[in-house]
């Protein structure tokens, strides 16, 4: 088992095991191994995580749970709510955002649960209505830096059914330009032009093949 954590478009995976997945990552040149869990290894990985020469990562310890919490404590998390929405004609809705074809997401609100979040950002975003969660699909990671602090953004994404006949909004505000409805077999296109995550959120939800 492994959580990946994404650095741009470069993956951290912090596991307590090497799969046949992981395998080939330890041996490349532009890769990073580590398996010293202190907070001292936890900084250099993240240093080396931004460097050019570095291209993925990976840390190694037996307990999971112990390095994804101490990794975490370097950084501000935030959590987000995020959904991929299938409606009545087996159809998927995609946002144009920044220049990426992406998913409605959005912060959590205090007080909230992180479902209410994703049904909350996915109609602010998208002013879709008649909204219901299906299942859990998957969590996706990333960071960044703001004002000199460490980020991390912690994604949870949601299969989520939109009932009925309905034509979607995008909310220009948040920089949304384009919303579409997409079938499976058209999904091609627009993955060349998305990010790693959305990409994984996708696979999660069986739309592409698994890498």
């Amino acid at each position: 088992m492994y959580i990946k954590i994404y650095f741009n478009d470069k993956p951290l995976f912090l596991t307590d095991t090497i799969t046949p997945e992981l395998e080939p990552y330890k041996h490349h040149d532009d890769a990073v191994f580590m398996d010293e869990l202190s907070s001292p290894a936890i900084n250099s990985m993240i240093h080396e995580m931004k460097t050019e020469k570095v291209h993925a990562g990976i840390f190694l310890h037996a307990n999971l749970d112990a390095l994804k919490n101490a990794f975490f404590k370097k950084f501000i998390v935030i959590q987000t709510g995020g959904g991929l929405i299938e409606n009545d004609n087996d159809e998927y809705l995609l946002i144009f955002r920044r220049g990426k074809w992406d998913l409605p997401k959005g912060k959590l609100d205090d007080g909230e649960t992180i479902e209410e979040c994703a049904l909350r950002e996915i109609n602010e975003e998208t002013k879709l209505i008649n909204l219901s969660i299906k299942n859990h699909l998957i969590n996706t990671y990333h960071t960044y830096d703001e004002n000199g602090k460490h980020i991390l953004k912690e994604n949870y994404w949601f299969k989520v059914h939109a009932a009925g006949e309905q034509h979607p909004e995008p909310q220009l505000e948040e920089d949304i330009t384009e919303v579409k409805w997409v079938s499976a077999v058209e999904m091609t296109p627009y993955t060349k032009n998305t990010m790693l995550s959305i990409m994984d959120v996708l696979r999660a939800g069986g739309l592409i093949e698994t890498a």
